[in-house]
């Protein structure tokens, strides 16, 4: 498959992502007055409150964190992360706010399943739906602790003042389950560690070095020999994250399309996970 093919089916998969997300959100997230997580979930509350357009809310929370990221991050995980912002809110706008049930539970449980895939999907083309993602991205690259239950933490703060503001806890637990099923969706559709162990092996090894190295992670080039062909080559053994996992198999993929590349589940990492 060509680069720009590549790159268009990206693209197409984070559209339809955000197509998804906004469906979950103008069909049953926001008619029963629920919240997502992340920056989503602080423009529902406002939304509610201010009665403002909770689409272009979502749009203008995230700049900020487009041009942070933009900054320490790299310009394609933010420009499909962007991509991916911008299609949810134009679906938003296409799509009316339509109740299609009447029990807040199911809707929860549905609206988390679809914001769930359309995120996996954009995960998946190496990109994200911008807010707290690209936080969790910028955090990861500099330190070592479990991103999942910051987020959870961030996303816990935005369900209380949604229970004290609306003065309804019921809407505050059912705006949990959403956020859990879509966490759950996610780790389905993307992957379920936030840490992968990438065995790549390829015979551009110095090519191949010099590009892994460029990001904060370490490298181990092992000796090898093929079982079959008995001929010397190197595999190039590396940590990395689910946010970074995209970049790095793109990488791959440019300097060596016949490299052979092994993803490892990781359980956990000892000793210092960053490269300074």
């Amino acid at each position: 498959m060509t680069t720009r093919a590549r790159t268009v089916r990206e693209c197409l998969s984070i559209i339809g992502g955000a197509v998804l997300i906004a469906a979950g959100f103008n069909g049953f997230l926001i008619p029963h007055q629920l919240l997502s997580g992340g920056v989503s979930g602080i423009s529902m509350l406002i939304g509610y409150v201010a009665h403002w357009n909770i689409g272009w809310l979502y749009l203008v929370l995230n700049l900020p964190l487009f041009i942070w990221g933009w900054v320490l991050i790299g310009k394609r995980f933010v420009v499909l992360s962007f991509l991916s912002v911008i299609a949810t809110v134009v679906a938003m706008q296409l799509i009316p706010e339509t109740r299609f049930n009447q029990d807040p539970t199911i809707a929860s449980v549905f609206g988390g399943v679809l914001v769930g895939i359309g995120t996996g999907l954009s995960f998946r083309a190496g990109g994200s739906t911008g807010g707290f993602d690209i936080i969790g991205s910028i955090v990861l690259r500099k330190y070592d602790f479990p991103l999942g239950e910051f987020l959870f933490g961030l996303n816990g703060v935005v369900i209380v003042a949604l229970g004290l503001m609306e003065r309804n806890w019921d809407l505050a637990l059912y705006s949990t389950v959403s956020i859990f099923v879509t966490g759950k969706v996610i780790d389905v559709v993307h992957t379920r560690h936030v840490k992968i162990t990438a065995f790549i092996v390829s015979t551009k090894k110095d090519e191949m070095l010099a590009k892994l190295l460029a990001v904060p992670r370490g490298v181990t080039v092992i000796k090898t020999q093929g079982g079959y062909s008995q001929s010397d080559n190197h595999m190039l053994m590396t940590v990395t994250t689910r946010y970074e996992l995209q970049g790095l198999l793109k990488t791959v993929r440019d300097i060596d399309p016949n490299a052979f590349v092994n993803m490892v589940e990781t359980v956990g990492v000892m000793g210092l996970f960053r490269r300074e």
